[in-house]
């Protein structure tokens, strides 16, 4: 075997590593994206069985616990549209009528969202980008903050 052909047959093994190591790292990652929804982003597109984060407003008066006292349904609005969610375990402190929300989980059959993690703003002044986002496409930007920024 000559030089130049066993320098190729390293290159080529090479990129073959190369090649298996990203469709890996590629695959990894397309099974931990979870994508941003507004209820009217919800509404409007198929999400088949990937698992989402819904974000938007508690609406008022939607909040209640269910017979089991674990659960806990309520409704998230981004003032245009309106998805029912569904929440077995502890709400943040922070949760309550009227505020920012990001809910984790799945869309049912049903049309219920069967969240797995809520997270709520944790002050005044901050509301996740994507739910202040949303609420301005629904044309409701009085509901929005006027500053908009996280904090660590």
């Amino acid at each position: 075997m000559t030089r130049k052909r066993r320098r190729l047959y390293m290159l080529v093994l090479a990129l073959l590593g190369l090649g298996t190591a990203t469709a890996l790292v590629l695959t990894a990652f397309q099974d931990n994206l979870v994508f941003f929804y507004s209820p009217t982003d919800l509404l409007s597109r198929p999400t088949g069985e990937r698992s989402l984060r819904l974000g938007g407003l508690v609406e008022q008066g939607s909040v209640r616990k269910l017979p089991d006292g674990v659960t806990t349904a309520f409704a998230v609005t981004d003032m245009a549209n309106t998805v029912k969610v569904v929440y077995k375990g502890l709400l943040p402190d922070l949760f309550r009528e009227g505020q920012g929300v990001v809910a984790e989980g799945r869309l049912g059959g049903d049309g219920v969202f069967v969240a797995r993690e809520v997270l709520a703003k944790h002050d005044e002044n901050y509301m996740p980008p994507e739910v202040a986002d949303a609420l301005k496409r629904a044309g409701h930007p009085q509901h929005v903050t006027a500053t908009l920024r996280s904090k660590p």
